[in-house]
């Protein structure tokens, strides 16, 4: 007998279907649900959150389990995604066997029940699913449905017009959004159109363009349909008028979109995260369109000026050649298809975590361009036919759509085809098996984007990119942290308008104040260059004594290392003046990858590190993936707050395997070199203690029993609160003040709108500092900080003042902040600590150290 699996956001729904399905198909029925996030509901007796977890789905399919295959039924949105992410979790010996069907959840249940029980085949139970509503049309008629229509429409006339029989039924919907039916409303009404049993056509009536498929994607976008257009819906087949009854009702919401959303959407290179603020509030972020000036958050120091920027993805190179078995290549085609489903999903999961389902509809629409048969029946036939290649046909068929883009006449609508070609490349490369490319600079100047990630920011050049701009983010978010590494200057958060600045402005970034100057005058370029060359000398002047160690004027010694991100940042670190490496970012071995590395793979980069320092000290923190720093080949299951999930040493633990090939690989390294080790977002000692096990365990297994220190990071309140307890059983603390902030004030270090919180010489901040270096002290422990802190040379006496004896920084911030140790006393230090713990607030810090 079939199974049938009911996946909802609601558990509630999901079970009250089923309870409705075994009534009519009898309790026999292998009949399981998914609904909502938690195993349970809450104690207090309160529904389980609503959601859709992969992993449910995938349990459930199991429990469900037959030879006759299992279908799945789904309720909207997500709960496709998290069906199909299900299947790929089961792997491919069970895909054949599982079907998912967009038949109506309630009346689709209960008609695949009831044909389950007569023990008919898969693709029978299925067929029967989707005529679900059959009955229910039947009654009601076309002539009630219209009536139905007809409230909810947002004109005058009296709803839809049923047409001729062989016309099916008609309706004129005026579109009343910015920008028209670009990408977010577009995906909406292919959505909406697409839950129906119905064939939809849609034509622009004001420009007579069309008509086109209304559940194809590229369809409706390519019609060119604007603010003010009005365009005809007709709709033929069982379901036509509940279809047109829906779009009626989805134009009269003005498609879902935002009243805020004004502003033009940011394209794949530019992904947008939090939504605009609302510039009647206060906040720290200004633009006055009137002098040319944008206001953001002081990111990285220096200043630049250029012309303005955008990231490009390269074009993948697609292998000549003819196919010779077209069942294989549209094989590879459907693959890369749902491996890119996947991996946009898990984009769009996380900037709905930390921006909200507005911002995140742009990934629907990418997730569409994946189903859309403008793109997928001529690849595919291109395959059958013509004996082509998946990628060969894939890259034909992007490129056929996105000419059509390229060739409507608002700019606006043009420039979608940048999303199109993106997700084309992204579906390309998995199909060829290689990585994505790296984006890149077209020419030099002043890179400007919604947001810039981890990997897009590492692999910019700072001879191209003189300096960024970021719409988005705060001064401790993962771009501004890079662009402090590679020395590029930086203003993050200026909000969405520089979105919109045209290719190829002159832009004067100063990134110390957070100011960008949009086609300045001549006088004021004058003063950014006389301001740039200042700086620059004085960089000039202290680099020449950065190799030298920095000693407090009292006979202090302070080790002043870097943080990199991989082998290839450690010369230049060196070079920079590093007496080591206080924090090697082991998750860039792992980001930007569809596969782990292995054991040998790591011990190679260990290795390459520890030899480019010599007999400097390398200090590696073990993976720290999650929240904003995914890792693609984990898959790991969604969660409802990441940044307080399975995260660092939590995701180590549950995945011993991952540690295990770390600790080995370091080693084997640490039996000729200088290693310390260091485990991240350790919160309780019974985390810190099988930590230390696990280190035991890897000694056993390579027979390796070599001088390793072992120690924490510092990022958890908790862990600054209980640490005298820690320190028993590490060697070493490093505070890691960019998330230890972030937890202690409840400010989303990414998020521009309370990054005016987000401030590390924020008084609460600097008393668990000194509660970790009290705590050291109990077991002879030294502390160092590996956060953005100790590269800014006004707060270096502060923090030698507090106990720290180690500091991490950017390797540009080195010979500055070398120069800030040598130029104190330890006795001036504490003094300056001590009254920095007696400040009210970080801004009245910031005034006592003479911050800007």
């Amino acid at each position: 007998m079939v199974g049938i699996v009911i996946v909802s956001h609601s558990h509630r729904i999901a079970e009250g279907v089923a309870e409705l399905a075994r009534e009519m198909g009898g309790p026999e029925v292998r009949l399981e649900t998914a609904g909502g996030l938690d195993e349970v509901d809450g104690a207090d007796g309160r529904q389980r959150p609503i959601g859709t977890d992969a992993v449910r789905v995938m349990q459930a399919i199991e429990r469900a389990w037959s030879d006759d295959g299992v279908l799945v039924l789904m309720d909207l949105g997500s709960a496709v995604l998290s069906a199909e992410l299900a299947i790929d979790l089961l792997g491919d010996e069970r895909r054949d066997q599982i079907l998912l069907c967009e038949a109506p959840l309630v009346e689709g249940a209960v008609a695949a029940a009831v044909t389950a029980k007569l023990g008919m085949a898969l693709e029978a139970v299925a067929a029967e699913a989707r005529t679900g509503l059959a009955s229910k049309i039947a009654h009601l008629g076309t002539e009630m449905a219209g009536s139905i229509a007809a409230e909810t429409s947002p004109h005058d006339e009296a709803g839809p017009v049923p047409a001729a029989e062989d016309e099916g039924v008609i309706a004129r919907l005026s579109v009343g959004v910015a920008h028209g039916l670009h990408a977010r409303p577009a995906a909406r009404f292919v959505q909406t159109a697409a839950g129906f049993d119905a064939v939809v056509t849609v034509r622009n009536l004001t420009t007579g363009a069309g008509p086109a498929d209304g559940t194809s994607l590229n369809g409706v976008a390519t019609l060119g349909v604007r603010e003010g257009h009005e365009v005809e819906v007709r709709a033929s087949g069982p379901g036509a008028a509940g279809a047109i009854a829906a779009l009626e009702a989805l134009a009269a919401r003005r498609f879902d979109e935002p009243e805020a959303a004004q502003a033009p959407e940011a394209t794949s290179d530019e992904v947008s995260l939090p939504p605009e603020r609302d510039r009647s509030e206060p906040s720290h972020v200004d633009e006055d369109a009137d002098t040319g000036l944008l206001t953001g958050f002081a990111a990285s120091p220096g200043v630049a000026v250029g012309e303005l920027r955008r990231l490009h993805a390269p074009a993948l190179a697609v292998p000549p050649g003819e196919a010779s078995d077209a069942d294989v290549e549209l094989d590879a085609l459907d693959t890369a298809l749902r491996a890119t489903a996947t991996a946009i999903a898990g984009q769009r999961d996380g900037v709905a975590a930390l921006a909200g389902e507005d911002d995140a509809r742009i990934f629907d629409a990418h997730l569409l361009f994946l189903r859309d048969a403008a793109l997928l029946e001529p690849a595919r036939a291109a395959i059958r036919d013509r004996h082509s290649t998946a990628a060969r046909a894939w890259h034909d068929a992007v490129e056929t759509v996105g000419a059509t883009w390229d060739g409507l006449d608002d700019g606006y609508m043009r420039a979608r085809a940048i999303d199109l070609r993106s997700v084309g490349q992204q579906v390309l490369a998995h199909i060829l098996g290689v990585e994505m490319p790296a984006v890149r600079l077209d020419a030099p100047g002043i890179v400007v984007a919604g947001d810039l990630t981890p990997a897009d920011t590492a692999g910019l050049d700072p001879e191209t990119a003189l300096g960024i701009v970021a719409a988005h983010g705060g001064p401790t978010s993962h771009a501004a942290v890079l662009a402090r590494a590679l020395g590029i200057p930086a203003v993050v958060g200026v909000g969405t308008g520089a979105l919109s600045i045209p290719e190829g402005t002159i832009l004067a970034v100063d990134g110390a104040r957070g100011e960008v100057r949009v086609a300045p005058p001549a006088d004021d370029l004058a003063r950014f260059e006389a301001e740039r060359r200042l700086r620059l000398e004085r960089l000039a002047r202290l680099r020449e004594t950065s190799s030298q160690p920095a000693t407090t004027r009292d006979g202090t010694l302070v080790e002043v290392a870097a943080n990199v991100g991989g082998p290839g940042e450690v010369a230049a670190a060196v070079a920079a003046g590093a007496d080591g490496v206080g924090l090697f970012r082991t998750e860039f071995l792992f980001m930007q990858r569809d596969t782990l590395p292995d054991e040998h793979e790591q011990e190679a980069a260990y290795r390459a590190a520890s030899e480019a320092l010599g007999d400097r000290p390398l200090l590696v923190r073990t993976l720290d993936a999650g929240a904003d720093k995914p890792v693609a080949a984990l898959r790991q299951a969604p969660e409802a707050n990441p940044f307080l999930g399975v995260r660092g040493i939590r995701l180590g633990l549950a995945r011993p395997d991952l540690l295990q090939a770390q600790l080995r690989a370091l080693l084997r390294v640490a039996a000729d070199h200088h290693i310390r080790v260091m485990f991240p977002m350790i919160a309780t000692t019974d985390e810190l203690a099988q930590a230390r096990a696990a280190v035991e365990r890897a000694r056993a297994a390579t027979g390796v029993d070599a001088d390793m220190e072992v120690g924490i990071m510092i990022e958890v309140p908790a862990a600054a609160l209980t640490a005298a307890a820690l320190a028993a059983h590490a060697d070493f603390f490093s505070i890691g003040t960019n998330d230890l902030t972030q937890y202690t004030l409840a400010a989303d270090r990414g998020n521009e709108l309370v990054a005016r919180l987000n401030d590390p010489l924020h008084p609460a901040v600097l008393r668990l500092i000194a509660l970790t270096v009290e705590g050291a002290e109990t077991h002879g422990r030294w502390v160092g900080v590996c956060g953005e802190l100790a590269g800014d040379e006004l707060a270096a006496p502060l923090l030698l003042g507090l106990g720290v004896r180690e500091l991490s920084m950017a390797g540009a911030a080195i010979a500055a902040v070398k120069h800030a140790v040598r130029s104190t006393t330890l006795d001036d230090a504490r003094a300056l600590a001590a009254r920095a713990l007696g400040c009210p607030s970080a801004a009245a810090v910031r005034n006592m150290l003479g911050a800007p």
